[in-house]
């Protein structure tokens, strides 16, 4: 989940660069006040929910929920560039549906088997 969450979180770029973030992931800009708005609100929720995965990583309580709402996210996210219409698989995009897709298994694979492991304490009958 670290790892996960610190690749996650670098889309934080987008809230800094957008016009270079839309560039390197899509091959393309979009100009404009309110692209940039939403350009840059998008890297930031991206980049919280990488926050999320690391924080999720050391505390155990809240884990089941962040990798839920991570792997709900990158579900949407591949879904969307599968479906677009265009190829962005030379790009950036294409990289990170890759990358997210491991991570989403790795989250599902997680999620199923992590509860049926259960540790034998010594001297516990």
């Amino acid at each position: 989940m670290l790892v996960c969450g610190l690749l996650t979180c670098t889309m934080f770029l987008a809230l800094f660069s957008p016009q270079s973030s839309l560039k390197s992931n899509f091959g393309e800009t979009m100009d404009g006040a309110v692209a940039d708005i939403i350009v840059r609100n998008w890297g930031a929720l991206i980049g919280l929910v990488g926050l999320m995965l690391i924080y999720g990583a050391f505390n155990i309580t809240v884990r089941r929920f962040v990798l839920v709402i991570a792997g709900i996210s990158k579900i949407i996210f591949i879904l969307l560039v599968l479906t677009s219409g265009q190829s962005y698989f030379g790009l950036w995009a294409g990289t990170a549906v890759i990358v997210d897709s491991v991570m989403l298994i790795l989250f599902i694979t997680y999620l199923l088997f992590a509860g049926s492991y259960k540790p034998v304490l010594k001297g516990s009958a």
